[in-house]
């Protein structure tokens, strides 16, 4: 006879089955919900063992294998997971988000579908200034009551936008072509459905202080609210060994090298020589990758030797 295979039941998490299907609200009118998922931290300790036995190991031997898993870069095991997302997001944060080709993506299409009626708006004291050393980045903001001006333009304009989209619906204009000129600040929504290994990449990415504001409170929702309920024990390794992490370069530790000899003179020479710094009319300034050491050095409480 055959023997019948064993019956192997669906791994769940109950903490991520209590917000299945609810929106999570993100921005002033975005969300992201949960449509379904496969997979727990139990499944990723299945892969990376290669064996069904259930029982064998602790809770605890599982937590450590996850850590094990996530600080050597054994990212494999974390494919056996996968989510599916359903969200709502402006098309401009959009764009950077489809930017990561490793999901499936079914998007809301306007060819086919009335534009959604609702565009992301910028509260006065939240116009966010051009940083200095980075051309794609933001710090600081405009003056709030300079900031009201922008917001009563943009809602007019964004509604401007819409009324001359309705008038070309209703006089039987092609969706397609009557959509052109909306705002990217327009919502549109998608189904987005990825493993847990491309997900924490994205989140890597996503959740840094240099990325956009807006991608990042999606993130910071998915993450905070989502993966750690899914699975904890790799939400936790993922803080600790990659979030919240320092990498440091070669050239990093000849610096920090230089700087436990307490010669400031020394480190600062070292610094020039591995071209974190240049001095120009007697002035020293730090390169993009000196920047970059300092706000490690910060960090961990060291001295930074050009300032």
């Amino acid at each position: 006879m055959t023997k019948t295979a064993e019956h192997l039941p669906r791994k769940t998490a109950k903490t991520l089955d209590r917000i299945l299907g609810k929106q999570l609200k993100v921005l002033d009118d975005g969300f992201v919900r949960v449509v379904d998922y496969m997979g727990n931290d139990e499944s990723i300790v299945q892969a990376a063992r290669v064996s069904y036995g259930a029982g064998t190991k602790t809770k605890q031997s599982d937590r450590q294998l996850i850590r094990y898993l996530m600080r050597h870069l054994h990212t494999s095991p974390f494919e056996m997971c996968e989510i599916k997302l359903h969200v709502r997001v402006p098309m401009d944060c959009w764009r950077q988000w489809i930017r990561h080709r490793t999901a499936n993506v079914n998007e809301y299409s306007t060819r086919y579908s009335i534009a959604i009626d609702a565009a992301y708006q910028t509260k006065p004291d939240a116009w966010r200034m051009q940083a200095l050393n980075n051309k794609q980045g933001s710090e600081g903001f405009l003056d709030k009551t300079k900031g009201k001006v922008f917001t009563a333009n943009e809602k007019k304009l964004q509604q401007m936008c819409y009324a001359e989209y309705n008038k070309r619906i209703e006089a039987g204009i092609a969706r397609e072509l009557a959509r052109k000129d909306l705002p990217l600040a327009t919502y549109t929504e998608a189904y987005w459905k990825i493993d847990l290994h491309n997900l924490l990449h994205f989140l890597l990415l996503r959740l840094d202080s240099k990325a956009q504001y807006e991608i990042r409170e999606y993130s910071r929702v998915i993450g905070e609210q989502i993966v750690s309920r899914w699975c904890p024990f790799t939400w936790e390794a993922f803080e600790d060994y990659w979030q919240n992490s320092i990498s440091l370069s070669s050239a990093d530790q000849k610096m920090i090298s230089a700087l436990q000899k307490n010669n400031k003179k020394e480190a600062l020479a070292e610094a020039e020589k591995l071209e974190l710094v240049k001095t120009t009319d007697g002035k020293v300034k730090p390169t993009l990758e000196g920047l970059e050491l300092e706000v490690k050095l910060k960090a961990l409480q060291l001295t930074v030797p050009w300032r």
